[in-house]
């Protein structure tokens, strides 16, 4: 019986040696991270900083794959078809898996159940930002205005169906005025700093250098409570009760990956957004760490789905 028990043993043993090192050892080749916006975009900018640390915390390249297009859609699209093996990741923004299947009428991915959460890894607020020359300074003036004459107010975005349009929407409706949408395909901004339309609400990521240098005024943010960036300008909650705009960014992967993959994924990104150096990079545009469990990321995306549906039915967006 020792005979036998001694080979059985050693056999054991050879297995787990021969198996344990494969998951300990992902990632052993270069990584690809799907970012579905171009490159120079806020969320970019964040992924790259975040997957430069991981490379180096980790040793493997992590290379940015930037599918621009149909508002994030294109990205995703192309995430949902890649091999779950861990080797292609989807740097994802909230308006991608919990706005655009309310926007279009067919996806060629599935929110809920073409990807696994991973982890969030920002809190976004978004400004509302006015033309220095516009006739309301503050967002109490705005709503007045707004109230004496509804609809005569007009606020850019980038499309229809956008996650700053739909988040307007909401605003407008707690605040009871009418405000008019003025869809761009890409010049919003330059437009509001130009003086063709008075307002428009963008991510902090690209407004705050704007703020500081004058050429727009800060009105409020989709915040909780005042950002410390901006910590003269009010959240749009404290106008407006109830009231909660902001937008996140995360990491996703194929539905399929193995499970000690996004386990390996999560506690190296909880790693890195716990840095001093993040927090510090962060802050400096405007957004926070926003670490995660995976069940916590699913349970963002479908509350958040349920909140914006409810926007979208009400005010009947659609895509044009």
């Amino acid at each position: 019986m020792k005979a036998f028990v001694r080979p059985c043993g050693l056999l054991l043993a050879f297995f787990l040696a021969a198996h344990v090192p494969v998951q300990a050892a992902y990632p052993d080749h270069p990584v690809k991270v799907i970012v579905p916006f171009p490159a120079g975009t806020a969320t970019d900018t964040v992924a790259r900083y975040l997957f430069q640390k991981l490379q180096e915390r980790i040793g493997q390249p992590f290379v940015i794959d930037n599918r621009a297009g149909a508002a994030g859609s294109i990205g995703a699209a192309a995430a949902a078809r890649a091999t779950p093996d861990g080797y292609t990741l989807f740097f994802t923004v909230n308006s991608v898996v919990t706005i655009n299947q309310f926007i279009y009428p067919k996806l060629a991915y599935d929110p809920m159940k073409s990807f696994v959460p991973v982890s969030l890894v920002a809190a976004v607020p978004y400004v509302l930002v006015a033309n220095k020359d516009a006739p309301y300074k503050n967002l109490q003036e705005l709503i007045s205005a707004a109230k004496a004459k509804p609809e005569s107010v007009d606020y850019a975005t980038l499309g229809v169906g956008t996650a700053p349009h739909v988040i307007m929407e909401l605003m407008g409706s707690l605040a009871g005025i009418q405000l008019r949408h003025i869809p761009y395909k890409r010049e919003g901004l330059t437009a509001v700093i130009g003086g063709q339309v008075p307002l428009i609400l963008q991510p902090t990521t690209t407004v705050l250098p704007l703020i500081r240098e004058g050429a727009l005024v800060a009105l409020g943010t989709t915040s909780a409570k005042r950002l410390t960036a901006l910590p003269d300008v009010p959240a749009i909650s404290e106008v407006v009760p109830k009231f909660a705009g902001d937008g996140w960014l995360g990491l996703q992967v194929p539905t399929g990956t193995p499970a000690a993959v996004v386990q390996r994924l999560n506690q190296e990104v909880r790693a890195v957004l716990s840095l001093p150096e993040t927090a510090e990079r962060f802050g400096s545009f405007g957004i926070e760490a926003w670490p995660s469990t995976p069940e916590q990321m699913r349970q963002t995306i479908e509350a958040d789905s349920e909140k914006w549906s409810r926007v979208i039915r009400e005010k009947q967006i659609a895509a044009q």
